[in-house]
């Protein structure tokens, strides 16, 4: 039997909020429902032709956050037979909800997913861990939540200190970080300004003292930034490091949707693809250098398709540290000038749930806007892997 076309189409994401800040006071639930419903009406689709929806997830938060994707698919619409279910692959959790659905339907499961994520971290609980069979004596202990996600499971180092030892092990110096981050908040202004951006984020209603305000724009881009000032702040997890807030991922809140389907089925259905999912490569990397993640990955992308970086029009490759792009520019020759053209994780942030979805939204709005055919979505994640996604314009296909 051969493989269907798996089509991308639709495409929608909430806009991402600073940690603390606008979105805090919203059920993640809430913002995957809401980026859900904009991506169906994008893509023009009945929700009653959607059996499953699929949901990318670093940290749980909130009284349903185990079943998040079922909340989602019956508070969409969809049919109660339709299917909901929760993935998790660390900051590659979006990417690896829409390599799920389309695992689906090539395996005959399903037919049209939506497939994406997303994080609420500014609502992540405290814990006590001692407590519930009974505490001997003296104080117990409040744990951050947060400080789980952000942590080395085998080293327990910060993700920022593994970034440190990935400067350490291929000499990258602080200077060439921060214009990176530089780069990406410039950007990241231009594509507010000409509207790239908000053609794929649905404006959200949030809480504002007594009162309430329409939000419509990420909050955590500071396009006005310099390079001075980026100079001035200082190493967070090395006294003598590099790696700064200014050149590391923004914690940032929000969702991000895109439908996954079957070809045939959606042609039947009147569904206008805008590209199609061609190939996949996940890769295990020594977790104390995590970011070396996308370069393996994308080269295992490019074997399995006999491909050479040259032959991608666009990359999207994670700015979960400005290193981390750095190294991927050095070790795989791709050029600054065709990668991250929208800003990116130091710029828009990074919440792992939706930032693989959120990425591949913007490589498919930029294939659909410049004519180009091949874009590569790609990602390190924590724990050590790498992840690299192959789409094509469907123009193409």
């Amino acid at each position: 039997m051969s493989r269907p076309d798996i089509i991308l189409a639709g495409g929608m994401r909430t806009p991402f909020g600073d940690f603390g800040r606008s979105l805090k006071d919203v059920p993640l639930s809430t913002l995957g429902t809401h980026a859900a419903k904009a991506c169906l009406e994008k893509a023009k689709l009945d929700p009653k032709n959607v059996d499953h929806v699929v949901w990318g997830n670093a940290m749980p938060v909130d009284h349903d956050g185990y079943y998040v994707g079922r909340v989602i698919a019956l508070n969409c619409g969809l049919p109660v037979e339709a299917c909901g279910l929760n993935v998790s692959r660390a900051c590659g959790s979006g990417s690896q909800a829409i390599i799920t659905a389309a695992e689906q339907i090539i395996s005959g499961h399903s037919k049209v997913a939506l497939a994406g994520g997303g994080e609420n971290f500014s609502r992540g609980p405290y814990v006590n861990t001692t407590s519930r069979w009974g505490a001997k004596r003296g104080p117990q202990t409040m744990i951050d939540t947060l400080d789980w996600a952000y942590r080395d499971p085998f080293s327990q180092e910060l993700m920022g200190e593994t970034a440190e030892n990935l400067a350490d092990d291929f000499q990258y110096t602080r200077p060439p970080m921060d214009e990176w981050a530089l780069m990406s908040q410039q950007r990241a202004g231009q594509a507010m300004e000409s509207g790239f951006l908000a053609r794929q984020i649905a404006p959200i209603e949030v809480k504002e003292g007594r009162n309430s305000r329409v939000m419509a724009m990420d909050e955590f881009p500071r396009p006005t930034v310099t390079l001075a000032d980026l100079a001035k702040l200082k190493p967070v997890f090395r006294k003598d490091g590099r790696v700064t807030p200014g050149n590391s991922s923004g914690v940032t809140d929000g969702a991000a949707f895109v439908v996954v389907a079957d070809g045939a089925e959606a042609k039947r259905l009147g569904i206008e693809p805008v590209a199609r999912i061609v190939d996949w490569a996940i890769v295990g990397v020594p977790p104390r250098i995590m970011g070396v993640g996308p370069v393996p990955a994308i080269q295992k992308l490019m074997e399995r398709q006999k491909m050479t970086v040259d032959a991608i029009d666009y990359f999207e490759i994670n700015e979960a540290f400005a290193v981390v792009s750095l190294h991927a520019e050095k070790q795989l020759g791709v050029s600054r000038a065709k990668t991250n053209l929208y800003g990116g994780g130091i710029s828009i942030g990074h919440p792992p749930g939706a930032t693989g979805a959120r990425m591949t939204l913007v490589a498919m709005q930029h294939l659909q806007e410049t004519g180009q055919r091949y874009a590569v979505v790609s990602m390190c994640l924590g724990a050590g892997h790498g992840m690299a996604t192959l789409i094509e314009n469907i123009k193409y296909a």
